[in-house]
């Protein structure tokens, strides 16, 4: 009882810094995590014990909860079956800091921003079709790279398209950011919800690329004709514009041999994604072995690639994989899923229709990586009560719900935050009204769609 009042009090204490952003988020998550292990495994387990007559092993809740043994068994980097979702996400961890590491390297290249100029000389430099392949490559890039990344360059681009086609960037950075997070949700490694997903319950990039990916493919389509004939009129430009003094593309890329070097170590990382289903290779290995080679081929650029690598999301993935721990060691997630069990009547319609429609709406005002976390555990528990069959809805449910509810607000996605702020500081501020005028009915389609998609095909 004491153990799990002080795990929910931490947690609930722990989301309200985040959502504040009073203080750096990886600083509020670490010392969560250490409350954790001192309050809650330390002293509440111990009171709960002598006052109570628990059970609880401190020791072993611990252990489990830092998960640091995971590392050491052959599993770990050769999965054939499910890994290890209790505690710290090691594979997830390794996976993210390993993507983090390639995409430093394409950017010091100049990769993101020559493929833009690439697209949009290929279609002349009109607006109208720029804004439609920029959506699709949005989508596209972000369905392999981090979504922030796809946006911080993508809107950059935007911005100085917009100054030498004169049009107003804002609606295009919007479409852009709803189609990376859209694409984010069609694969494995797209979006961090995802991996968290797939590395606690051992699905691969092909399970992803099926089913969330089918359902991504199709609201694609709804939300390219949905912002075009909204943000249509507001992209019309009424100057002649010569194109002819546009700079090359080639002049994009700042180092030749690199830039080959970080097309094949992409084209590396895809496959092995799309094939470890086969190959067996953990995304720990994939992500360790991709940073490997980029650091290899990265020369006497090594330093300059690692000191861009974003170790504050990583610690931040670290302190909120002990706090979710702590939820899962005092039986906190296994007493939400046996309410949203009694609450739907055990209904799968409507217990699949609460995780989707939830997961969105939290994940629109909070962080998605740590409601996502929360939740795998939560909704295992679920498929025990229901059936293991139905845990792979409930994973692609959860993660169409986090992935797109974040596109619903400013804050709901940490690409919605950098592409806003990339249209700020070119003299484009976005409020929470324009923002939410153009995006949330987006939001909403999507999810409708989802939710229809999710219940013909699986249930």
């Amino acid at each position: 009882m004491i153990a799990q009042i002080l795990a929910v009090a931490i947690f609930l204490v722990m989301f309200f810094l985040i959502i504040t952003e009073k203080f750096p988020r990886q600083w509020i998550t670490l010392v969560s995590g250490l409350l954790t292990l001192l309050l809650v495994f330390g002293l509440g387990m111990q009171l709960d014990n002598h006052f109570f007559g628990k059970e609880y092993n401190s020791w072993l809740a611990i252990k489990g909860t830092l998960n640091i043994h995971n590392i050491f068994t052959t599993e770990f980097w050769y999965a054939v079956g499910e890994s290890e979702s209790s505690g710290i996400n090691w594979a997830t961890i390794l996976f993210i800091a390993g993507m983090m590491v390639m995409v430093e390297g394409m950017a010091r290249v100049g990769f993101f921003r020559w493929l833009c100029m690439c697209l949009a000389k290929a279609v002349n430099y009109k607006v109208i079709p720029i804004f439609l392949s920029f959506m699709v490559m949005s989508f596209a890039l972000a369905m392999f790279i981090d979504s922030i990344t796809v946006i911080l360059f993508l809107a950059a681009v935007t911005v100085e398209l917009s100054q030498m086609l004169k049009f107003n960037p804002v609606s295009m950075i919007l479409a852009e950011i709803f189609c990376a997070n859209l694409g984010g949700s069609a694969t494995m490694c797209g979006d961090p919800p995802n991996i968290i997903i797939g590395t606690s319950l051992g699905y691969s990039f092909a399970d992803f690329f099926m089913n969330t990916g089918a359902i991504a493919a199709i609201c694609l389509i709804f939300t390219v004709a949905y912002f075009y004939f909204v943000c249509r009129k507001s992209l019309v430009s009424n100057e002649e514009i010569d194109v002819s003094k546009f700079p090359s593309p080639s002049l994009a890329i700042t180092d030749k041999p690199g830039f080959v070097m970080s097309c094949i170590i992409f084209g590396i990382a895809v496959v092995l994604l799309v094939t470890h289903s086969v190959t067996h290779l953990s995304v720990a290995t994939i992500g360790l072995g991709i940073a490997l080679i980029t650091i290899i081929c990265a020369g006497k650029h090594v330093k300059e690639i690692m000191s861009k690598v974003d170790y504050e999301t990583l610690l931040f993935f670290i302190g909120l994989f002990i706090v979710v721990g702590g939820l899962e060691q005092t039986g906190i997630l296994e007493l939400i899923a046996r309410f949203i069990e009694k609450i739907s009547g055990g209904n799968l319609y409507l217990m699949i229709g609460i995780i989707i429609w939830v997961s969105a709406i939290a994940s629109a005002f909070i962080d998605n990586i740590p409601f996502a976390a929360t939740m795998v555990p939560v909704i295992q528990n679920l498929a025990v009560a229901t059936g293991a069959s139905f845990l792979p809805t409930m994973a692609y449910a959860l993660a169409m719900g986090t992935d797109i509810g974040g596109s619903g607000t400013p804050i709901g996605a940490s690409a919605n935050v950098v592409g806003t702020s990339v249209a700020a500081k070119a003299g484009h501020p976005v409020g929470w009204g324009k923002y939410c005028k153009i995006c949330a009915p987006a939001t909403v389609i999507v999810l409708l769609i989802s939710t229809v998609f999710i219940f013909i095909r699986y249930l």
